[in-house]
């Protein structure tokens, strides 16, 4: 079944936002980029604010239906998946189209702390962390929501370190870098993790 015009415009609209960002990215700009017309526009949102909502929410499920099929197809053991959860990020860092991660953007660029965007990215973060929670439970791991969070950061320490320093050092070689050393500490936290 073809996308919607709908579909096609929350997907233009996410494409712009996580390139250029939210308040940068005018509607003309997603208009030109999807080929869509300012009616089509108006007929499946009332404001750029609305699609800015649709926008994170394909992102969010793209994103997360893309780690997992990564890491079902990468791995069998659950420390194997933990692994290969930091695989994912390496490949994502080095792809060509690497913007950063569009809920750390969001974070940024609206500063009101209850505001829907802020909202999205926190509940996309912690979905991330009890995937994280989930894997190590199945690891038999101790203390599960400890390991995960202690997991989360490091793939976010990953993600921004990637994308403050890697990209602006130009050495396209070093995009995977930070992805490489956090799987490093994850794997080294795994082995210090008291199993039940």
């Amino acid at each position: 079944m073809p996308p919607s015009r709908r579909d096609e415009l929350i997907d233009a609209a996410m494409r712009v936002f996580y390139r250029y960002g939210f308040h940068a990215t005018s509607l003309d700009d997603i208009l030109k980029e999807g080929g869509i017309s300012r009616m089509t526009l108006y007929n499946h949102f009332k404001s750029k604010d609305e699609l800015i909502i649709a926008a994170m929410r394909r992102r969010d499920e793209i994103f997360r239906n893309r780690l997992m099929k990564f890491v079902e197809s990468k791995a069998r053991t659950p420390r194997e998946q933990i692994a290969a959860v930091f695989d994912f990020h390496e490949e994502w860092f080095t792809g060509n189209e690497f913007c950063g991660c569009m809920f750390i953007n969001a974070a940024a660029e609206f500063s009101v702390s209850d505001s829907a965007p802020r909202r999205i990215a926190a509940e996309h973060k912690q979905t991330i962390v009890r995937y994280l929670r989930d894997l190590c439970e199945q690891a038999e791991l101790k203390d599960p929501d400890d390991t995960a969070e202690q997991l989360n950061i490091l793939l976010e320490g990953a993600i921004v370190a990637t994308r403050v320093v890697g990209q602006v050092s130009g050495d396209a070689g070093k995009m995977g870098a930070s992805a490489q050393l956090a799987k490093r500490m994850a794997l080294d936290l795994l082995d210090r993790s008291p199993t039940n």
